[in-house]
């Protein structure tokens, strides 16, 4: 189920895309202003925005450069206005797609279903939980757009953490995992990166708490 953010101060519009959305699994999220989409953002792991361009107080190509800074997450503009220049305005300002208005149901869905069908394609370098990205190309982990620097063992952690969800890891698995079979390494060890990793994330902001959770008597776990 894809958690989406509708942003739009006409609330007829909200109502409408949200009669759209929901009866297809998805979960909806509403804001009203860019500020309130941020504020959203930070505090919900959104999968998708769908942002109107013209608001009041921060217009979306505003709110679409302030989301870049925080989150990779797919952007598709909404907005009444078509013209090139506008629609060139908002892909370099970080949105995946633009959809003008008024638009078809299933244009709508289409869109989402194609770009998360693009991005998912990616495969699973580039990792994303609220705010926390995690980017094997890069070999870089940032919160809202601030580098955490991490060791290579704490690095390859997090990824297994974050691309298995709910899946509970004891010590000996990630030993094997991380280091190899023939691994003489304890689980003392393992414990000693874990502290390191939650250390370095509760430092730079994120509530890695939240997330990373012991297993009491087993390992450890990555919590949705």
């Amino acid at each position: 189920m894809q958690r989406i953010l509708i942003v739009d101060d006409e609330e007829r519009m909200v109502d409408l895309i949200s009669l759209f959305l929901l009866p297809q699994g998805y979960t909806v999220f509403t804001a009203s202003t860019g500020f309130e989409a941020l504020d959203v953002m930070r505090k919900e792991a959104i999968e998708l925005v769908l942002l109107d361009v013209m608001m009041p107080k921060m217009d979306g190509w505003t709110t679409c450069k302030e989301i870049r800074n925080i989150s990779d997450v797919p952007i598709i503009m909404l907005t009444a206005r078509d013209q090139p220049n506008e629609i060139v305005k908002g892909l370099k300002l970080g949105a995946d797609d633009y959809i003008t208005k008024p638009f078809d149901e299933e244009v709508l869905l289409a869109r989402i279903e194609a770009v998360s069908r693009r991005l998912n394609s990616v495969d699973e370098n580039t990792l994303f939980v609220k705010g926390l990205t995690w980017d094997k190309e890069k070999h870089k982990v940032s919160f809202e757009g601030k580098t955490i620097t991490m060791t290579p063992i704490e690095f390859n952690l997090l990824g297994l953490f974050m691309r298995n969800p709910e899946k509970v890891f004891s010590r000996e698995h990630l030993i094997q995992l991380i280091w190899g079979f023939d691994s003489s390494t304890e689980g003392r060890t393992i414990d000693s990166h874990i502290r390191n990793l939650r250390e370095k994330c509760r430092q730079s902001g994120f509530e890695i708490d939240t997330y990373l959770v012991t297993v009491w008597g087993v390992g450890y776990k990555w919590k949705k």
